[in-house]
C-alpha cells in the first residue's frame, strides 16, 4: 500500500496528525499494536460510575486542543472543570490543607515555614539563575525556599509526573515556569506580566481551564477513529519494522496483523510509540545513536478508580489531594473526579482515582491486587475521612509499568539527537510522549504542529 504518510502508535499524538492531514487531502494509515485506539485514555462504565483507567483530565486547554474538539463535533464535546477544580489539597502532618492562592491564605497556611513565607514575599527581587540544567527542586528552594519545595512543588510534580523534584530539569520538564525566570526575572513578577501581555492577545479568549470530555474521555479517541475512518487504520499490528529505500528514499514499513503481512511504501513515518520500543522498530539506526533516546527512564504508575453510592455528609470541593514524599505515605495523591465534572457517579455518590507508585516508590507497582486493595481501603477511611463501617462500593485497579517519561539530565541529549536523526533521515519523525511534554494538551499541540509542517512540506514537493 501507498500512502503519504504512515503513523506508528494510534495514541492521541497519532490520532491528532492522522486526522489533520486527512482533512487536508494526504493518504494517511496507523498502525497500532493492540486492538484499540486512544493508548492508555480508556473509559469504563459499571453501576453508575463513570471511570478512567488513564488521564483523568487535560491540564490547560490551548488553541490546538479548542480547535481539534470543533473538528469532531457533534461526535465528541470537550466538558470544562466545575469552579471547585480550581482548589488543590495538599496532605500534611495527617489531614489534607488547600494550597494557598492568595497573600492571606499564604500567610495563615500550615505548609510553608514563617521564614519561607517571608522568603516568598522577596522572590521578585532575586537574581535569575545561570544553570539551564538546575533541577526543579533547587529553582524551588532558591526562589521559594526549601518549605515550600516539600508542600508545593514536590506533590505538584507527584500529580504531573510521579516522579522526583531533585532529578526533573526545569527547562524540560516545567519550560514555562524557567521561562518566566529566564524572561521576567522572577515566577510572580512574571506571571503578573505575562498576564498583562495575555489580555492584549486575542488568543487569550481561547479557554485555558482543566478539562475531560463528556462521557468520559475515551469518547475523543473514538471520535477521532469515526473521522480518521477504519479503512486507514491497522489495529493489532505486530513486529512493525521500518526501513528505507536507498534509490527513491521512500519508506518502507512491514508489520502482521492477524497473521496477514502488511507492507507500506510512505514518504513521512511519524513514531509515537514509547522510547523504549524504538530500537526494534528503527533498526536501521546505529545503537549508540537510538540508545540516547531508548534510555529515557519511565515512572511506574498504580490507579485505583473507587467509588460509593453515598457519600453521606463529607464534601470534597476540590481537583483532589497531593501528597508530599516527604510524609512517607503510600500515596502519590487522589483525585474526585465527581467535584470536577458531571454525571462521574451516582446522584449522592463520589468517585476518586487513588495514584501510587513513581519514581520514588516503585515497590508499591509490584504488590499484589489484594494488597493495594487493603492499602486503599485504609486510605479511603483514613485520608477521606469515611466511617470505619463505610466500605467502597467500586474499586478497579490498573496497573501502568511505563506511564510517565521523566524528563530528567538525559533530555537535552535525547532531544539533540532526535534533531539530528530527523535531518538525517527526511521524512523521518519521532514523537510521542517522549519529547515536548506529557499532558493531552500536549499531544495535541505536538499532533497538531507535527501535521502543520507535513501538510507544508508536501505542499511544497
Amino acid at each position: 500500500m501507498e500512502k503519504d504518510v504512515v503513523i506508528i502508535g494510534a495514541g492521541l499524538t497519532g490520532l491528532t496528525v492522522a486526522l489533520l492531514l486527512k482533512n487536508r487531502g494526504l493518504s494517511v494509515a496507523i498502525l497500532e499494536k493492540s486492538n484499540r485506539v486512544g493508548g492508555q485514555i480508556q473509559t469504563f462504565h459499571e453501576n453508575g460510575f463513570v471511570f478512567e483507567s488513564g488521564p483523568n483530565t487535560g491540564a490547560s486547554a490551548s488553541e490546538e486542543v479548542i480547535n481539534l474538539f470543533n473538528v469532531l463535533q457533534p461526535d465528541c464535546e470537550i466538558e470544562f472543570a466545575r469552579k471547585e477544580s480550581e482548589s488543590r489539597w495538599i496532605w500534611k502532618n495527617g489531614q489534607f490543607h488547600p494550597l494557598p492562592n492568595g497573600l492571606w491564605s499564604g500567610i495563615i497556611t500550615p505548609l510553608f515555614t514563617f521564614s519561607d513565607k517571608l522568603r516568598i514575599l522577596g522572590e521578585p527581587f532575586r537574581k535569575k539563575g545561570k544553570n539551564p540544567d538546575e533541577s526543579i527542586a533547587a529553582l524551588g528552594a532558591r526562589r521559594l525556599g526549601k518549605s515550600f519545595v516539600n508542600y508545593a512543588i514536590d506533590p505538584f510534580l507527584s500529580g504531573v509526573y510521579a516522579g522526583d523534584a531533585e532529578t526533573l530539569i526545569t527547562r524540560h520538564a516545567l519550560p514555562k515556569l524557567y521561562s518566566l525566570e529566564q524572561t521576567y526575572g522572577s515566577f510572580i513578577g512574571g506571571s503578573i506580566k505575562k498576564s498583562c501581555e495575555n489580555k492584549r492577545d486575542s488568543r487569550s479568549k481561547t479557554p485555558k481551564g482543566i478539562f475531560s470530555v463528556k462521557g468520559g474521555m475515551e469518547n475523543l479517541p473514538k471520535a477521532m477513529q469515526k473521522h480518521i475512518g477504519t479503512e486507514n487504520l491497522f489495529l493489532s499490528a505486530t513486529g512493525t519494522i521500518v526501513s528505507q529505500n536507498s534509490k527513491n528514499r521512500a519508506w518502507q514499513i512491514e508489520c502482521t496483523q492477524n497473521g496477514k503481512g502488511l507492507n507500506f511504501t510512505c514518504r513521512h513515518v511519524i513514531t509515537t510509540v514509547g522510547a523504549y520500543a524504538l530500537p526494534p522498530l528503527l533498526p536501521f539506526i546505529p545503537y549508540n545513536e537510538i540508545e540516547k533516546i531508548s534510555n529515557l527512564r519511565y515512572a511506574p504508575i498504580v490507579q485505583v478508580a473507587v467509588g460509593v453510592k453515598e457519600r453521606e455528609e463529607l464534601t470534597f470541593s476540590a481537583f483532589g489531594g497531593l501528597v508530599s514524599s516527604k510524609d512517607k505515605e503510600d500515596f502519590l495523591g487522589i483525585l474526585f473526579p465527581f467535584s470536577c465534572f458531571d454525571k462521574r457517579c451516582p446522584e449522592n455518590g463520589a468517585l476518586f482515582s487513588f495514584f501510587m507508585g513513581g519514581t520514588k516508590r516503585v515497590d508499591l507497582t509490584q504488590l499484589s491486587d489484594t494488597e493495594i486493595e487493603e492499602k486503599t481501603v485504609k486510605a479511603f477511611h483514613r485520608m477521606l475521612k469515611f466511617p470505619e463501617n463505610k466500605m467502597p462500593d467500586l474499586i478497579k485497579i490498573f496497573r501502568h509499568p511505563n506511564a510517565i517519561p521523566q524528563y530528567e539530565i538525559s533530555s537535552e541529549e535525547r532531544l539533540k539527537t532526535i534533531s539530528e536523526l530527523e535531518k538525517k533521515f527526511p521524512g523521518l519523525h519521532i514523537a510521542g510522549n517522549l519529547r515536548d511534554g506529557v499532558g493531552m494538551a500536549h499531544r495535541i499541540i505536538q499532533g497538531t504542529k507535527l501535521a502543520n509542517e507535513i501538510n507544508q512540506k508536501s505542499h511544497i514537493l
